[in-house]
């Protein structure tokens, strides 16, 4: 197994954020809407795996009384997106929230540059996050009875319910915003770890693994992904018609699941969180630490 030294691990990264900067921006929506759909493949897995691990209850994290193992078991088989994505070249936002701004960093590319690929890996995976909850939705969470032909949510589609609305559940309040905000911060802070690790080995099985381990830790931990709730909010909203009102309606957050608490209880203040934790805690720490190793390496 080849391992990089920690000072080639940055430069490395510096190398990938300045190559993804100088895609098309088409191509950047492509990769975006690869990735986007690969984590809610993680996202879908999880939730299918971890249903019925003890019987609902809004009152506690995720909908389901027996927190810790749920968590474990959504966090143990979640990381399959990130590898997909990672192994495949495809684009995730949150990772290049540490790649593009190393670039910047040491390659001296200007942050319009950054920005750009921010936003248009943004719109991708939003975009393949939302057709993967639709084929999720209209898939495994509902069933269609062969008589009535009337389409309704399965175990599943009711722990997707139960996921989304814990997700939006943080009220338009400091205490509440900042809970989200911190959740962000340590969601991106294990993710680009994760990516990281991920470039210091060169065989399969050293990525494999070095990736796993991190994301498998912030799923569990309860952190907030920014795409991946792209796939688990809009996979809830769109369960919603299929659901028994009376079955969902003691879920923690399902009054403000709707595309409006999707964006103002959620997305924004994580996506604002998620690059906190991507460029601060991962890109310029290990830049001021490394950067005259990487100097001294051109």
């Amino acid at each position: 197994m080849v391992f990089h030294p920690p000072v080639q691990i940055v430069a490395k990264a510096g190398d990938a954020g300045k190559y993804k900067v100088a895609l098309p921006w088409w191509n950047m929506i492509l990769r975006g809407f690869m990735s986007g759909a690969y984590i809610a493949m993680g996202g879908a897995l999880a939730t299918v795996c971890s249903t019925g691990v003890q019987a609902a209850d809004a009152t506690v994290r995720y909908g389901f009384q027996s927190a810790g193992i749920s968590a474990l078991v959504t966090g143990a088989v979640f990381p399959v997106g990130l590898i997909i994505t990672v192994l495949t070249g495809a684009e995730l936002f949150t990772g290049d929230a540490m790649l593009a701004p190393m670039a910047a960093f040491i390659h001296k590319i200007s942050w319009a540059q950054v920005f750009n690929l921010w936003i248009w890996v943004y719109i991708g995976n939003l975009i393949g996050s939302i057709v993967y909850a639709y084929i999720m939705t209209m898939g495994p969470f509902t069933s269609v009875n062969a008589t009535t032909g009337a389409v309704t949510a399965t175990a599943f589609g009711l722990r997707a319910i139960a996921i989304a609305g814990f997700k939006v559940q943080y009220a338009l309040i400091p205490a509440a915003m900042w809970s989200a905000f911190l959740k962000a911060v340590g969601c991106n802070w294990l993710v680009n770890l994760a990516i990281l690790l991920g470039i210091c080995a060169d065989d399969l099985i050293g990525k494999f693994f070095g990736i796993w381990f991190p994301i498998m830790a912030f799923v569990s931990t309860g952190f907030e992904h920014s795409i991946a709730n792209q796939y688990f909010i809009s996979a809830g909203i769109l369960m919603l018609p299929y659901a028994d009102p009376t079955a969902v309606s003691g879920y923690l957050g399902i009054a403000n699941l709707n595309w409006v608490g999707f964006w103002l209880n959620n997305m924004i203040i994580v996506t604002i969180g998620n690059i906190v934790g991507g460029m601060i805690f991962v890109g310029v720490l290990y830049w001021v630490a490394f950067r005259k190793e990487i100097a001294a390496l051109k």
